[in-house]
């Protein structure tokens, strides 16, 4: 049975693994519903994401620094970037990141579920609508 779990969770984690990837939206936009529909508080389910997001985050930047590394050589990025990684905007992004997490931590459990059911459709909607402009335009 727990050979049966792992296993359905892998591949619900490869498949949105990929359709983030092929959209280019973070896998949490599905886990959160998953892990919801799966009778997880969803406290724990944006948890559970925040936590998984990070090795993820360090496996898709190494990616970007490798593949990016000739076109760096080449000269066709900007300075301050390795690879496909413009190291003032990842730094930017980690210290906002470490400033505002916590204070989304004291809100996530502040707030009813419903509310914050209804603001995390919200911000799925928003990034659905812009991607259909972006593919639209």
């Amino acid at each position: 049975i727990l050979l049966a779990w792992l296993g359905g969770f892998f591949g619900v984690g490869s498949f949105s693994g990929v359709l983030a990837g092929l959209v280019g939206f973070g896998g949490g936009g599905l886990s959160v519903p998953f892990l919801t529909w799966c009778n997880v508080k969803i406290q724990n389910a944006v948890g559970t994401s925040a936590a998984l997001g990070f090795p993820i985050a360090v496996a898709g930047t190494r990616g970007y620094m490798i593949n990016g590394y000739e076109a760096m050589q080449q000269g066709g990025l900007p300075d301050g970037s390795f690879g496909f990684i413009y190291l003032p905007a990842l730094a930017g992004t980690v210290l906002a990141s470490v400033i505002v997490a916590p204070l989304g931590v004291k809100l996530a459990h502040r707030l009813p579920v419903a509310t914050l059911k209804k603001i995390f459709a919200c911000l799925l909607l928003a990034l659905v609508a812009k991607m259909l402009h972006q593919i639209l335009a």
